[in-house]
């Protein structure tokens, strides 16, 4: 008897994503799952190992237990369980402490990738149970804090270590393949707190958009998400290109690059800058340093995150650590 149709559709996904070309690089390693026990995760698993098994390629299942819930260390068992029943060759309970600057979303993340990033095998990918509808949510998300095209351009389906097979996938598909395969998710409470702003996105904001709009929403914002980063990975080849032919004795050719539109010269200054070590770039910091490129009449330098300060001399923009007066340095003269 076939497999059931959503069954079917997530190991064709899995297939797929194992099979593009950006995957070659990872063709014949051991596989790594991240796995919370839920059902996307769990459906992962379960089409991972299988196609997997066909490759004869070990599969190790990853749990990231949070701590963040009362039971969190059984729920993590019975995952990790359920990942030795599918086939993995290794599984690990990885307990961590999220803390740290963003509130609890964002230092559970954080705690979460680290501890898959060092629990897999050299040159492994990560295979993350991310859907279409989290992609829909990443969208909104993107959009609703004016974070630009890049953030609107939401998840990579690939971006060593992680690789997300399911983008393409609903969470309601991902649900059936686990009835059908009989596994047993869990059903995590905090998909159901309204404290977080992801999971009102969730239960508020796009189910209100599906209705007036009639349908369609999560699917309308992947294929958005998937139309930018083509135009954005395109923008960005080309701004490596200028980057190169305009780069000056370790800085840039202010003059040269004022030639450009100024979304190929933000580009160019966000790469340049972020190598030279400048943390968290924002959308304002990065059009005040442009505008020592195409708004110059002479202006001082521009104070930067890291105690960093980007200045302008003698057509030059160089990086300088500490801010020690640019009056006279920042000039073109």
């Amino acid at each position: 008897m076939p497999p059931a149709p959503s069954v079917s559709a997530v190991r064709l996904a899995v297939r797929r994503l194992l099979d593009s070309e950006q995957a070659a690089p990872y063709r014949g390693l051991p596989l790594v799952v991240a796995c919370s026990g839920g059902p996307d995760s769990l459906a992962l698993a379960a089409a991972t190992t299988h196609v997997a098994r066909h490759r004869e390629v070990p599969v190790r299942g990853v749990v990231v237990d949070h701590g963040l819930q009362a039971g969190s260390d059984r729920v993590a068992s019975e995952a990790a369980a359920q990942l030795t029943e599918l086939g993995c060759s290794e599984v690990e309970v990885a307990r961590v402490h999220p803390d740290g600057a963003g509130g609890t979303e964002a230092a559970a993340r954080r705690a979460r990738y680290e501890a898959l990033r060092a629990r897999r095998p050299p040159g492994s990918p990560v295979l993350l149970g991310h859907t279409l509808d989290d992609q829909a949510e990443t969208v909104l998300l993107g959009l609703g804090r004016g974070s630009g095209a890049r953030s609107l351009a939401g998840m990579r389906p690939l971006d060593g270590p992680w690789a997300r097979p399911f983008l393409e996938i609903t969470r309601g598909t991902t649900e059936q393949a686990c009835a059908e395969l009989g596994l047993r998710p869990w059903r995590d409470p905090h998909n159901a707190d309204p404290g977080f702003t992801r999971i009102r996105l969730r239960t508020e904001v796009l189910p209100l958009l599906e209705e007036v709009l009639q349908g369609g929403v999560a699917n309308a914002l992947s294929r958005t998400a998937v139309q930018l980063r083509e135009d954005a990975d395109a923008l960005d080849a080309v701004a490596a290109d200028l980057r190169e032919r305009v780069a000056d004795s370790g800085g840039l050719d202010a003059r040269s690059l004022a030639a450009h539109p100024p979304a190929l010269r933000r580009r160019v200054l966000r790469d340049w800058l972020t190598d030279q070590g400048v943390p968290e770039l924002s959308d304002a910091h990065l059009r005040a340093s442009d505008a020592l490129v195409g708004d110059w009449r002479g202006q001082g330098g521009h104070a930067l995150p890291g105690n960093f300060e980007l200045v302008r001399i003698r057509g030059t923009l160089l990086v300088e650590c500490g801010g020690r007066g640019t009056d006279q340095r920042s000039s073109d003269g």
